[in-house]
């Protein structure tokens, strides 16, 4: 696991985080953590899109103090290299913003587009049929033999 045994404190990998957003010219941007949730968040606007992107935290009420201090380390640390590793991609051409962060895009009901998505990604593979509501149905689209 990347950064599993790393001393680097959770508020300087934040930082290190608000400061990357920063240099990419981010519009605005933030971290946040709620350990009755067990959750964290970054979010951020750049290229005209709000990014989020939630990780789950150790329960410290069920872990040794120690051991959940690494495992919230460690999270953070891989939260930053991935937010890291999108925007240079970005930056060096391999993707465009909104393929680099498609699953982390906030939409306008404040759903991810992973949260719209995944389910229907589920029924597809279930049922073997495409979704519909991914795309929405086309102008001319047939629906059980009635017109959409």
């Amino acid at each position: 696991m990347y950064a599993e045994r790393t001393e680097v404190a959770v508020a300087k990998s934040r930082a290190q985080i608000e400061a990357l957003l920063e240099r990419h010219k981010a519009k605005q941007y933030g971290t946040a953590v709620d350990y009755d949730q067990l959750r964290a968040r970054v979010q951020f606007r750049l290229h005209d899109r709000i990014v989020r992107f939630l990780i789950t935290l150790p329960d410290r009420r069920k872990l040794n103090a120690s051991r959940a201090e690494r495992l919230e380390r460690q999270r953070w640390r891989a939260l930053l290299l991935v937010i890291k590793a999108k925007l240079e991609s970005v930056e060096s051409g391999i993707e465009v913003f909104e393929q680099a962060f498609l699953a982390q895009i906030v939409m306008p009901n404040d759903q991810t587009v992973a949260d719209l998505i995944t389910p229907q990604i589920a029924e597809s593979y279930e049922t073997g049929r495409m979704p519909r509501a991914a795309l929405g149905p086309a102008p001319d689209d047939v629906i059980e033999g009635e017109r959409a």
